[in-house]
C-alpha cells in the first residue's frame, strides 16, 4: 500500500541530494511521519562532507500541502506545542546547514510547506507552482517560522497581507516580490543547473 511506503525519498547524485516528498496520493502532507523522516534524512546528509547541495522537491503537482489538519484536530496543549518545536527544529537545522539549501517547488506549497521553502537559501518555481499561508481562513497560523522568514524575504507588509487575507499567488508573482529566484520548467532540472552553478563558483576546499 501507498502508506506502507517511505513519506521521503532521497537520491545523492555526485555532490548533490535531492529530498523528494512522496505522498502525492495525500498532497504530500508534512505529517508527524513526514517530519520525522525529514529529520532523519537531515541528520544523516548534514554527516556527509561530499554532499554540498540539497533540493527539496515535491511530486507530481505538489511541493508539500503543509500540516496534516486531521492530526492537528487530534492534538492537544502539550501535544500541539511538541509538534510545533518539531517542525520549529527541523526547519531551523535547514536554515542552518552547511550545505547549499534550495527549494524546488513543482506545485502546490502551502502554510508549512512554504515555511520549508522560506528555511532554504534558495526558491525556484515552476511556472504551475501557487503559494500561500491559508491560517487565517482556518483560525490558525503557522508556527514554523513562517511569520519571521516571510517578511524577511519579502517584506513586511507584503508578508502581512499575505497572512491575514491567506490568498494564493502564483509563480510569476512570487518572483516579482522576490519570494522565488527564478521560475522555470522542468523546476528540478531548473534548481540542478542552480546547484551546479554554485558548486563551480564555490569549489570544494
Amino acid at each position: 500500500m501507498a502508506d506502507d511506503l517511505p513519506a521521503i525519498v532521497t537520491e545523492i547524485d555526485d555532490a548533490i541530494a535531492v529530498i523528494r516528498l512522496s505522498r502525492p496520493h495525500k498532497r504530500n502532507p508534512l505529517s508527524l511521519q513526514t517530519l520525522n523522516e525529514l529529520e532523519r534524512g537531515l541528520f544523516e546528509l548534514a554527516l556527509r562532507r561530499d554532499v554540498r547541495t540539497i533540493i527539496f522537491t515535491g511530486t507530481d503537482d505538489v511541493f508539500a500541502s503543509g500540516a496534516n489538519i486531521r492530526e492537528l484536530a487530534e492534538l492537544d496543549s502539550t501535544s500541539a506545542l511538541n509538534f510545533s518545536r518539531l517542525g520549529q527544529r527541523i526547519f531551523q537545522s535547514i536554515a542552518n546547514a552547511q550545505q547549499i539549501t534550495i527549494a524546488a517547488i513543482n506545485g502546490y506549497c502551502m502554510g508549512g510547506a512554504l515555511d520549508l521553502a522560506l528555511a532554504c537559501d534558495i526558491r525556484v518555481a515552476s511556472t504551475k507552482a501557487v503559494f500561500a499561508h491559508p491560517g487565517a481562513s482556518l483560525g490558525i497560523i503557522t508556527g514554523w517560522g513562517g511569520t519571521h522568514r516571510l517578511p524577511l524575504v519579502i517584506g513586511r507588509t507584503r508578508a502581512l497581507e499575505l497572512f491575514a487575507t491567506a490568498r494564493r499567488i502564483g509563480s510569476t508573482e512570487a518572483l516579482s516580490i522576490g519570494l522565488v529566484t527564478a521560475v522555470g520548467d522542468p523546476v528540478l532540472a531548473r534548481a540542478r543547473a542552480t546547484a551546479v552553478q554554485l558548486l563551480h563558483h564555490n569549489p570544494s576546499p
